[in-house]
């Protein structure tokens, strides 16, 4: 080591009486990393979020759909639980995901085509892909086949 600072080295540390000492997180953000793009690390992500394509049902699907909504429809007094696959488009790209909702059929609104859930859920009719529950257990056979089924011999 040189000898040139050994008059300053033993001194004790200068403490300014006119400026408070800078805290420690307050120094410590003087090193933090510097962002130049703000906002890009969300673009980047947002480009990198996939989304999934609509599917169109033939009409054989369409048929089925259309037999189930009429089944809840007819029996909307016992406010049937379903579960609803039904297509959310994504509010910022082309695309979207598909959801499902659990949950008591409280009516179904042909005028603005949506079933209405009783937590007030509304699905639009035409984004619906599936639909299931108990209350087409003993519908099974003339929802596929299109037609009532007799179960006399």
């Amino acid at each position: 080591m040189t000898k040139e600072y050994d008059d300053i080295i033993h001194l004790p540390h200068h403490v300014s009486k006119t400026h408070p000492p800078m805290a420690v997180i307050d120094r410590a953000a003087q090193f933090s990393p510097f962002a130049a793009l703000t906002g890009y690390d969300a673009a980047v992500k947002e480009t990198a979020r996939l989304t999934d394509e609509r599917v169109e049902l033939d009409e054989s699907m369409k048929d089925t759909l259309r037999d189930k909504l009429q089944i809840i429809a007819d029996r909307l007094e016992e406010h049937p639980e379903i579960a609803v696959t039904y297509f959310q488009p994504d509010a910022k790209k082309h695309g979207g995901a598909y959801v499902t909702a659990i949950g008591k059929v409280k009516k179904v609104n042909e005028y603005e085509r949506a079933i209405i859930m009783t937590d007030g859920t509304a699905i639009p009719i035409d984004e619906i892909i599936n639909i299931d529950g108990q209350i087409f257990a003993g519908n099974a056979e003339s929802l596929y086949w299109g037609e009532e089924t007799n179960n006399e011999n």
